[in-house]
């Protein structure tokens, strides 16, 4: 029995650890701040990178955040970390009970009520990450669940432009808006893990980056927040085919419940088939050195 006992302690002090490990390299935002797919050298000079200024203790205080807006209460990741290694903790008294000679009666009680207690503990966790979630709302404003990217400002591509590189009659603001409401949009689906959602807004080959990263966090729930979140359109373009919209975000947003805001800047290009069939899809992210 005592054996036994020091085996299982072993086993879950090892488990704790490896949850812990893999807790540190899980939570990543859409992308997980890498370039991939597209790339375009579409940020002048004159529009490099410029640090965000700090977020008030009000902004910290009140996110508009993708998880939050998305479900008022969700496990963090390490919500699993506090049963094991509660259970570990215990595992190690039963089997310090039985070494000191208190009886073998008494260490399987104690491992029993341990047990016990992990399995109660696992099911409300279980129970409460599938609780029904609201449609995500940012900055007041909802979004249909199935909208997709579809902005179709005027004179698309066509002749004349009010800068060196975006069409005259661009309906600018309306892109950035629509834009900075599916940024918020995928984050919270990255987060949550819905692939469908993120494969009807991106081409093929960034989806099967984003799949493959959701993989490699072993399919976890996670939460990002987004602080503060600016929208710049740096380019549109008319290529055989397709058109091409570059947008710049930046900001601050934290990658973990509870930690501190950090700044982001990063250039989603998204592309449109030129016959109008279908809305605009990303088709790269590129950070922005």
């Amino acid at each position: 029995m005592k054996k036994t006992l020091i085996t299982l302690l072993a086993a879950a002090v090892t488990f704790a650890g490896l949850g812990f490990g893999a807790a540190d390299a899980e939570a990543k935002r859409l992308g997980g701040g890498k370039s991939f797919g597209m790339s375009r050298n579409t940020t002048a000079p004159s529009q490099q990178a410029v640090p965000p200024k700090p977020a008030s203790p009000a902004q910290q205080a009140a996110p508009a955040s993708a998880a939050s807006a998305t479900a008022a209460t969700q496990p963090g990741k390490r919500g699993w970390l506090g049963p094991v290694a509660g259970l570990a903790a215990g595992l190690g008294l039963a089997a310090l009970a039985a070494h000191l000679g208190f009886g073998e009666e008494m260490a399987s009680f104690l491992m029993i009520l341990l047990l016990v207690g992990g399995a109660f503990l696992l099911f409300r966790l279980l129970t409460r990450s599938r609780q029904p979630q609201p449609a995500l709302r940012y900055a007041g404003a909802a979004l249909p669940r199935d909208e997709p990217m579809r902005f179709d400002p005027p004179n698309l591509g066509a002749g004349g432009t009010v800068s060196a590189a975006i069409p005259a009659g661009f309906d600018v603001e309306g892109f950035l808006r629509q834009a900075k409401l599916n940024f918020v949009r995928l984050q919270a689906a990255n987060d949550r893990g819905e692939m469908d959602d993120i494969k009807s807004f991106t081409t093929p080959e960034v989806f099967a980056e984003i799949q493959m990263q959701y993989e490699e966090r072993g399919r976890a729930s996670q939460r990002t927040d987004v602080h503060e979140l600016e929208a710049e359109l740096l380019e549109v373009a008319s290529e055989p085919g397709r058109h091409i919209a570059s947008v710049r975000f930046r900001g601050l947003l934290s990658e973990e419940r509870d930690a501190a805001p950090t700044p982001f800047d990063e250039v989603w290009h998204l592309t449109k088939p030129a016959d109008g069939g279908s809305g605009w899809t990303v088709a790269g992210i590129q950070q922005v050195a």
